[in-house]
């Protein structure tokens, strides 16, 4: 655009100062107006050039507008989707976390049902060992020599020492040592089981030469009762004796029926402690060396 404006310029100079000097000739005139002609057609072709220079750049102007918002959004687009992300990281890390601990409460749940199924069992086996007692002793619990019950969780055979003994005595009558021999016999059957003998009497107080009080006289009494058990062949090694005076009534003394009820041997089948929960970590704490 310059440069046409310059060639302009120079014609319209050179035009005016051949005319001021009247020596341009008619062919130098015409080629000069061609020039000027020219100079402005390009001119004109300039100007359109600019023009549409123009609005191509105020068109770009509008593209890179749009652009930039363009990029604006995908920006933030971008830090709501990291975030989105950071977010499900976070939510699979605590369901993740949330399975772990709901597979280690399956664990937990199947090895305390295995543990309730294992001791079920043993207590059924327990009750199928307290059926086969009852079973055994079924003719001496029918014609009222003996009874069995479940004291403190274990079975007792419970037998009144009026059948067995005299009136401050410790010696079995015949009668009562023809039971305890029968008993015996049918306790060496129970296998891998001990049996505790217990002396239990009434609360009236005795005081003879041989017995000062009733912790003699229980105490003897269970004592003959082991010994009749033992010489009929129980081994001597799964039965014991034991004495708890009047210290343990079953009905009131205020009454002679009540009296006669607390006069009486209990024989104990003593549990087998083996099988409770955490018996073998027990027994190994107190058989560790330096218990």
């Amino acid at each position: 655009m310059k440069r046409s404006t310059s060639i302009i310029a120079a014609v319209t100079v050179g035009l005016l100062t051949a005319a001021a000097s009247g020596c341009v000739s008619s062919k130098d005139y015409e080629a000069i107006k061609a020039d000027l002609a020219k100079a402005r057609s390009e001119l004109t072709d300039t100007r359109g050039e600019l023009k549409d220079l123009g609005v191509a750049l105020e068109e770009a102007e509008v593209e890179v507008d749009i652009l930039g918002a363009r990029i604006r959004d995908l920006e933030e687009q971008l830090v709501i989707a990291e975030a989105r992300a950071s977010d499900a990281e976070t939510q699979l890390a605590e369901v993740l976390k949330d399975r772990s601990n709901l597979a280690a409460s399956v664990d937990d749940m199947q090895q305390a049902l295995a543990e309730l199924k294992r001791l079920q069992a043993l207590a059924e086996l327990r009750a199928n060992e307290y059926r086969a007692v009852l079973a055994k002793f079924k003719s001496l619990i029918d014609n009222g020599k003996l009874k069995a019950k479940i004291v403190d969780g274990r079975m007792v055979l419970e037998l009144q020492t009026d059948i067995l003994f005299g009136s401050g005595s410790a010696k079995l009558s015949d009668e009562g040592a023809a039971t305890i021999r029968e008993v015996g016999g049918l306790l060496g059957q129970i296998a891998d089981r001990k049996f505790q003998v217990e002396g239990h009497t009434d609360n009236v107080p005795i005081k003879t030469k041989t017995y000062p009080s009733n912790w003699e006289l229980a105490s003897a009494r269970a004592i003959n009762v082991v010994k009749e058990m033992v010489d009929a062949g129980l081994p001597a090694k799964r039965v014991s004796a034991g004495a708890f005076a009047d210290s343990r009534p079953t009905a009131s003394n205020e009454t002679e029926e009540g009296r006669a009820q607390n006069r009486r041997i209990e024989i104990v089948i003593v549990p087998d402690l083996s099988s409770l929960p955490g018996a073998e970590q027990i027994e190994e704490m107190f058989n560790a060396p330096g218990a």
